[in-house]
């Protein structure tokens, strides 16, 4: 860098601290106070896995009967600056199949209900052609996107093997969108979110296993192999320490864990939809053993890594921390591997004691973006697909500690 350059970026990083105290002042009192606890660190306590599901799933509820758009969606978070935020398509679509899981596993018709609430929803903002709008509702411009096709394509095929038919012509036209929207390399490029930067997206494997979920349903299609066609252009773009090129919303040179958490776990579904295909687990193994190295001996998994897998940033991304614990645990299951099983453990641990089950509804189980809370993810914002993909990770864990 030009010495003319780097001059100013010395002068902008040293005022950074006095802008941040400032900034700290002008904060309503309940996010200074989460600035405060956070930053003494997390809780001495783990309060455990029912207690915290149980209070995620309460904030679910709250985050579908609050949106301010209320539409039977789920608000994209709740923000500790603006309160409770519109109905967000692609996660709501997501998280229709961990209310369906929950609702068999407690008996609970309420869970299932919403999970119909939110289909019926999605089914009514769908395009003709098949696709889904990116960003939340009444975002602007509103126009057909691959990624948040394939999340709530998740959701529609969960909802066709819960509730029957009534959601397979919806399921039918996202899949066949996007399976004839791929480029023949096995590249989604056509349909880009207008909310992220516009480059090749690696992490869009978790589109193909939307794909894989439809294929599952209704394999004669062809989703499966078009599925299976992106996530071989995806590891094409991995180097051999496991590091996953082209794999971030707008800094692909350190990505954050989110979205190595989506290519992973679309990386993994792949093996389980074809385990004779041996270069998905081989492929899904270097990134789950890159990842491995960077978890602290508190269980703390820096949100964002360098291609060296180095920390890039002192914060944790709680979403991505708990999607790959889950991607680490089926690896156990498919492996045997210890090391997996004690890493995703002591993630999932570290990601539990900064849920705090108890305190008002609004923030009483739900999942921030970043810890400390004032992070550069989901910054003073309760996410909701941080508490769908924690309610997910803990949910394996006791269901492989049970078996253990």
């Amino acid at each position: 860098m030009p010495v003319q350059e780097f001059l100013p970026k010395i002068i902008k990083d040293g005022l950074r601290p006095l802008k941040r105290a400032v900034d700290f002042q002008r904060l309503p009192e309940a996010a200074k106070a989460a600035v405060r606890r956070d930053r003494s660190g997390v809780r001495l306590i783990d309060p455990g896995i029912e207690t915290a599901i149980t209070a995620s799933l309460d904030w679910l509820r709250e985050a579908q009967d609050k949106s301010a758009s209320r539409d039977g969606g789920v608000a994209r978070h709740f923000s500790l600056l603006e309160g409770w935020a519109a109905s967000y398509p692609e996660t709501t679509g997501y998280i229709v199949p961990t209310l369906i899981a929950q609702a068999r596993l407690r008996g609970d018709d309420d869970l299932r209900q919403r999970a119909r609430r939110m289909l019926d929803w999605l089914v009514s903002i769908q395009f003709s052609e098949g696709g889904f709008q990116g960003g939340v509702i009444g975002q602007t411009p509103r126009v057909p996107v691959t990624f948040n096709t394939g999340q709530i394509l998740i959701g529609l095929a969960a909802g066709v093997a819960e509730f029957g038919d009534a959601y397979r012509p919806a399921m039918t036209k996202a899949a066949d969108w996007l399976a004839s929207s791929l480029d023949e390399d096995g590249c989604w490029r056509r349909f880009p979110t207008p909310f992220a930067k516009a480059d090749d997206k690696s992490y869009e494997t978790h589109v193909a296993w939307g794909l894989l979920e439809a294929a599952r349903l209704d394999p004669a299609r062809g989703w499966g192999e078009a599925a299976l066609r992106q996530v071989r252009w995806a590891i094409s773009r991995q180097r051999p320490n496991g590091w996953m090129a082209d794999c971030c919303l707008e800094e692909p040179s350190r990505p954050l864990t989110h979205t190595l958490g989506y290519a992973l776990r679309g990386i993994l579904e792949a093996s389980r939809f074809a385990p004779e295909q041996g270069e998905f687990r081989s492929a899904g193994v270097r990134l789950a053993d890159g990842l491995l190295g960077c978890v602290g001996s508190d269980g703390a998994l820096p949100g964002r890594l360098t291609a060296e897998w180095k920390p890039a940033v002192d914060w944790v991304c709680l979403t991505g921390a708990v999607q790959v614990a889950h991607c680490w645990l089926m690896l156990y299951q498919d492996t045997g591997r210890a090391d997996y099983k004690d890493a995703a453990l002591r993630v999932n641990s570290h990601v539990r004691r900064t849920v705090d089950p108890a305190g008002p509804p609004e923030t009483r189980g739900g999942v921030k973006g970043s810890f400390p809370v004032d992070g550069d993810y989901g910054t003073f914002e309760y996410l909701n697909w941080a508490a769908k993909f924690f309610i997910d990770a803990s949910q394996l864990e006791r269901e492989v500690m049970g078996r253990t």
